[in-house]
């Protein structure tokens, strides 16, 4: 009887922290007709000569044409300058970023420097707009104004890809951007942010979150300060992006570098609703293993508590529960959730090592750059 009550308050911790920390999940609306004003867009790239091309044909490919595209050479040894010219964007070379700056914050602020649209549009390279993504975003704009940040739709393709899937789950949980009621701490999303001229240089731009690695949220920050709104979205059909086709070894370094540095940004009461929320995906994956191991062998007694019929139902519950998770936010196969526990610790393995190199190294490699594992960054802050 108390396995039973165990296991059933192990699926309520699991469904119900999903249902609180999205409950506002929004989607950049499809298509719109929001009333034309001049848009530039601004590409921060740093080693880009491969995900840029995608992007600027997606740009061309637009519904409603934005004023310029401005491609900021982060000091790319790669053809990426080239690339981006070849392609019909204006390019920009700001030089290193000067002490104090991070490498991001500085392109950001340059390419915002070097435009004149009335709205400015931040992309990451490796993000896609599909033709009608503009108007939706330009829709969001005009019904919240301030700061409009979308966390893109991930495009997940190769195995390794897949074992990203708590790490994609568990960003977006914990940054309480979709809780009711709304959290205390704004949060934005650093691969697509539009916002006005105007509300852009009444908080301060990039010049404000010089020195953060989490130049997303703290610009979210400097936006509340100015009393100037953020409302987040997540991309849907309208905004893609691939975060790490280039290998395992990018992934891990990525994620590394996301968790080390936004680990202390996350509102306590999400955090500890996303920590319940894994760790009984953990309980779960151990309890219904072990189930399997008696009724398979016949060991694993000693460690079984309850009867396997509960465990296959929690394992069966937990999984589709991350399954409704994960439709929402990326393109993960179905085997992905079917066999949770390879994820899960593939997350722990890259948990651990952001730990580990937060205590000892206090500094992780980001596109040929130390990213220093503390609150500010530096000039050698990565893009």
């Amino acid at each position: 009887m108390v396995e039973t009550v165990l296991l059933v308050v192990l699926l309520v911790v699991a469904a119900g922290a999903p249902v609180w920390l999205l409950r506002e999940l929004r989607t950049v609306p499809h298509g719109g007709r929001p009333r034309a004003r001049s848009v530039s867009v601004v590409v921060p790239a740093r080693n880009e000569e491969s995900t840029l091309p995608a992007l600027l044909h997606s740009l061309w490919r637009l519904e409603m044409a934005v004023s310029e595209v401005v491609v900021v050479d982060d000091d790319s040894s790669d053809a990426t300058a080239a690339v981006a010219r070849s392609l019909g964007a204006a390019v920009v070379t700001p030089g290193p970023p000067p002490p104090g700056w991070t490498g991001k914050a500085w392109a950001c602020h340059a390419g915002a420097g070097a435009t004149s649209g009335e709205l400015l549009l931040f992309l990451d390279a490796d993000t896609v707009l599909a033709p009608s993504a503009l108007g939706g975003l330009l829709e969001l704009h005009e019904r919240h104004g301030g700061l409009v940040s979308v966390q893109p739709y991930h495009r997940v393709v190769r195995p390794y890809e897949q074992l990203s899937a708590y790490f994609n789950a568990v960003s977006l949980l914990a940054s309480a951007a979709f809780t009711r009621p709304q959290g205390d701490r704004p949060m934005a999303f650093g691969p697509c942010l539009l916002t006005s001229r105007a509300d852009y240089e009444r908080a301060g731009g990039h010049a404000a979150v010089r020195g953060e690695i989490l130049d997303d949220v703290e610009l979210a920050a400097a936006y509340q300060r100015a009393d100037l709104p953020v409302r987040c979205a997540v991309g849907g059909r309208s905004v893609q992006m691939r975060s790490y086709p280039g290998g395992a070894r990018q992934m891990a370094d990525g994620w590394t570098k996301n968790f080390a540095s936004g680990a202390a940004a996350t509102a306590p009461g999400p955090a500890l609703a996303t920590v319940a929320w894994v760790s009984a995906h953990h309980a779960v994956a151990v309890g219904a293993g072990v189930a399997l191991l008696e009724v398979v062998t016949g060991l694993g007694s000693a460690l079984s508590h309850g009867h396997p019929v509960l465990w296959v139902l929690a394992y069966v519950g937990v999984a589709w529960q991350l399954r409704s998770v994960l439709r929402r936010i990326g393109s993960f196969r179905s085997w992905t959730w079917l066999l949770f526990p390879l994820p899960l610790l593939a997350f722990d393995v890259l948990f651990a090592r952001s730990a580990a190199l937060t205590a000892v190294r206090r500094s992780v490699q980001w596109r040929g750059r130390d990213v220093a594992l503390s609150r500010r960054g530096s000039a050698e802050g990565g893009t």
